[in-house]
């Protein structure tokens, strides 16, 4: 799996020496890494009709990502879930399009194994690694239980997924991780998890919650999705950014308003004549403090409407990850290795202690040893003595 940036010399763009194969998938019996069947990607054109914005306009400036000490900082990794039919996969097309056109370094990873293709390059692509239909054959599975086994058998592998990401995380931006439509299958799975705390505590890390704007017009519907979107937040602590898809279709306003104005939300739950409206009422009173930890943001797909400020609130993302998890990482790990350290104290005491007290039973046992030998010693001359006694006198009655 080569990487693929946006850099460009000369005024071209680098193409990639190599292209991938798209039918060299690697069968589960392989057990094959991510680099083996990978395909060479360099960087190309965006898809027709996926241009990036201002083709003769300037050029967006790449994230300024300089470290304390003058250094560059590590990329910013967004993890993109959403509904089924939010809209993540255009998403990440318009994004590559965007970051494509803009000149920013970026990595793209496709965790869905069962999508036909993808509308953009992906540098890692789980597909190259398990073949799903095969793992609905050998195992007997449906669909989504395919889906999640597969996830399973790709984690597997995230240390070396982590690796390569690590090589390049000098020269890049961003890393977006597209990942499988039923969100339930990556969010609540223990693969999900895993793949999640890996790349937290390696890169600045945020989620990306896309929702689909037109639907969630509905008060019912809007509060499911911000409580989805709370259990994520809470599962993860990860920082959480609120993508308001498909807004070419319908502006995002009234959500940003239901978040901020409860009275605005209950009045549109009072025209909702269905008896869930008093549950919605009483969810929206409890999420009060969860809005005020989200980023929201407008975009649209289709037209690339809100990419800007979606990288904006992506900035302000790693912002809060560097001051929220990042601290709290750090000091976790600091906690580990103390309790480590004390448990190494207590182990290293206990074996002196053992050592002090081998070697007095040592010294007993060889003490001992050595007051045994001497009375044999003892012993042995007393013996002696008594035969010459016995010799002496012996003599004495032959001279009588």
């Amino acid at each position: 799996m080569s990487s693929t940036g946006g850099s460009q010399e000369g005024g071209t763009d680098e193409i990639g020496t190599q292209q991938g194969e798209a039918s060299g998938r690697a069968g589960l019996a392989e057990g094959s890494a991510p680099t083996g069947q990978a395909e060479a990607r360099g960087e190309g054109n965006p898809p027709s009709g996926q241009q990036g914005e201002g083709e003769g306009s300037e050029k967006a400036e790449p994230a300024q990502l300089q470290g304390e000490a003058g250094g560059r900082k590590k990329p910013v990794v967004v993890i993109v879930v959403g509904m089924a039919g939010s809209g993540k996969t255009t998403l990440m097309q318009r994004l590559y399009a965007h970051m494509h056109g803009s000149n920013i370094a970026h990595y793209l990873i496709n965790l869905d194994p069962a999508v036909p293709s993808v509308p953009y390059l992906a540098n890692i692509d789980i597909r190259d690694t398990v073949n799903y239909k095969n793992v609905m054959k050998e195992y007997g599975l449906g669909p989504n239980g395919a889906i999640l086994t597969s996830l399973n058998l790709f984690t597997t592998k995230i240390d070396e997924v982590i690796t390569l990401v690590e090589r390049r995380a000098d020269t890049l931006d961003y890393v977006f991780i597209d990942t499988p439509g039923q969100i339930e299958i990556f969010t609540w799975s223990a693969s999900g998890a895993i793949i999640t705390e890996a790349f937290a505590s390696t890169f600045p890390t945020a989620v990306c919650f896309v929702v689909d704007t037109p639907r969630a017009a509905n008060p019912g519907t809007f509060i499911s999705s911000m409580l989805y979107a709370c259990g994520i937040l809470y599962k993860t602590r990860l920082p959480l950014l609120l993508a308001f898809n498909k807004t070419d279709v319908a502006r995002h306003d009234f959500a940003v308003e239901w978040m901020h104005d409860f009275e605005a939300f209950q009045a549109a739950v009072d025209r909702d004549p269905s008896y869930s409206a008093s549950l919605s009422r009483s969810l929206c009173l409890a999420l009060d403090e969860f809005y005020s930890n989200l980023h929201a943001v407008g975009v649209s797909a289709v037209t690339g409407g809100g990419i800007k400020e979606f990288f904006a609130a992506v900035e302000s993302a790693r912002k809060e990850y560097m001051e929220g998890y990042r601290v709290e990482l750090e000091q976790m790990r600091a906690e580990k290795a103390k309790k480590e350290a004390e448990r190494q104290s207590a182990e290293m005491t206990r074996f002196r202690a053992d050592s002090v007290g081998e070697k007095d039973e040592l010294a007993r046992r060889t003490g001992k040893m050595k007051l045994d030998e001497g009375a044999d010693v003892d012993d042995e001359d007393e013996d002696l003595v008594e035969d010459e006694m016995e010799e002496d006198s012996e003599e004495g009655e032959d001279d009588y």
